[in-house]
Order: structure tokens, then sequence, then C-alpha cells
């Protein structure tokens, strides 16, 4: 089922939405070379808490930790550790709150230190395939008018799209319907409404779309080995268009 929200109900969604962007932001200037991401995901913790809000995914499903930290080959649900940040790394890391009943979540992959030329593409490649996702969040268009413009921006510059994880609506529940894959022909699905909330999330692998999910439950990684990459944003649909609600205003 999916949820509408009415326009004061997507003011109330800004605050938790704001907090996110705000803690990512932190989290990114603390990220390197030395430090570990059980460092990185206390912090993340620390400052939704400060901030009145309550990390999302910390008990979600038993998730033990705040923050999912995604090393290299990792794609997305990475457990926080002492492993300590390498140059060369890269780090995907996904965070929501709630606050006042409504959540917020978002990622991004971030270069620790000096990465190689291919990893730096991979992660341009994959945020401008969220940048083409959002412009296709057009009231009136289709559901998988966002996932056609993940795959045909992607693929095309001999990347592959994960099949096994997908965006999801968002409100007073951190996943609602509908789920947002990032593949499939445009034109489908349900047509696009001013009040509808997505949390789209493209996830690129380097290599072959295949994953795995390692002993531990959680993290999931590339079969082959590759890197992966994963830019989230939580989008309100509004009659002007799509409106980035954790995109960190100045």
């Amino acid at each position: 089922m999916i949820i509408l929200k009415s326009p004061q109900e997507i003011e109330r969604m800004r605050v938790p939405c704001r907090i996110v962007a705000e803690v990512l932001e932190i989290v990114r200037g603390a990220a390197r070379p030395g430090v570990t991401t059980l460092a990185l995901n206390n912090m993340a913790e620390k400052e939704a808490v400060r901030r009145g809000a309550r990390p999302a995914f910390k008990g979600y499903s038993g998730y033990p930790y705040s923050l999912c930290c995604s090393l290299n080959e990792q794609v997305v649900h990475g457990m926080p550790s002492g492993r300590k940040l390498l140059s060369g790394d890269i780090l995907s890391i996904d965070f929501g709150v709630v606050y006042d009943g409504f959540f917020g979540d978002a990622a991004l992959t971030l270069p620790i230190g000096e990465i190689s030329g291919k990893a730096q593409k991979l992660l341009q490649v994959t945020e401008e395939s969220l940048a083409e996702a959002i412009a296709a969040a057009q009231p009136g268009n289709r559901l998988s008018d966002i996932s056609c413009a993940v795959q045909s921006y992607v693929e095309v510059r001999g990347y592959s799209v994960v099949r096994d994880f997908v965006g999801h609506g968002i409100g007073k529940s951190l996943h609602e319907g509908p789920q947002i894959p990032n593949f499939g022909q445009s034109g489908r699905g349900v047509r696009l409404k001013p009040g509808m909330v997505l949390a789209i999330e493209p996830m690129i692998n380097e290599k072959g779309h295949e994953v795995r999910v390692l002993d531990d439950g959680w993290t999931a990684v590339t079969c082959d080995g590759g890197l992966s990459a994963h830019f989230e944003h939580t989008v309100a649909i509004t009659e002007k268009g799509p409106e980035i609600l954790t995109l960190l205003q100045d």
C-alpha cells in the first residue's frame, strides 16, 4: 500500500530528513584513514540523539548498529567494526532517524584518502544515476520510469545494477510501499502522485550484479569481488516535481 502524505506531514518529515543530512555530513568529515567504522557509528548515533532523534536502524529486525558501513565490495548493510579505514577504500554509509513519528533515510559512498580512478568513476556514475532517477520522479510519470532511469544510465557506462535490494516508500514507517527497483522498463507500475515520499537508492556494482549475504546475516557483498557504490535520498513528489528532503541546505 502506498501512503500519500499531506503537505503538513511532508513538512514534519523535513526535520528527520535534515537531521539525517546533517549527521551524514559530520560522518563524511570524520571518515579518513585510521578511523574505525565503529567510531563513525558511535558518532552518528550521538549526533542523532543530540538532535532529539532516534537512530532508525538500531534494533530494526535485530540490526545492532545505528549506521550501515559497507566497504569496497560490500554492497549494503555492512556492520561497523574495529577495522580501520585505509587510504584507497570506498565506504558506503547509510543512515536513518525517526523524529516526531516520521522517518528520514539517506546514503552516500565516500572516498577514503586517495582512491583509484576506477573507484572514483564508479562513485561519480552512481551519484549521477541517483540524480537521473530523481529527475524522473515527476508527478504523472510511472514508478518504473525511476527504475529505468538508473539502469539505462549505468549500464551504458559499463556498470551493473543490484537486483536484490531496492528503494522504498518512507513516512511513519522506515519501509513503506512501493518498492522501487533500480532496473526495469519505463512506463510501468503505479503513476506517481503528489504526496508520495520515496527513498530512492541506486546500488551499482563495478562488475556483475550478483550479490550474496555473509554469515553475519546482514552484510551483502558482490559475488565477483568488484567494488560497489550506494547513494540515496528521501524525495517528496510535489505538484511542482520532486523535492529532495535529505539535501543539506546552507
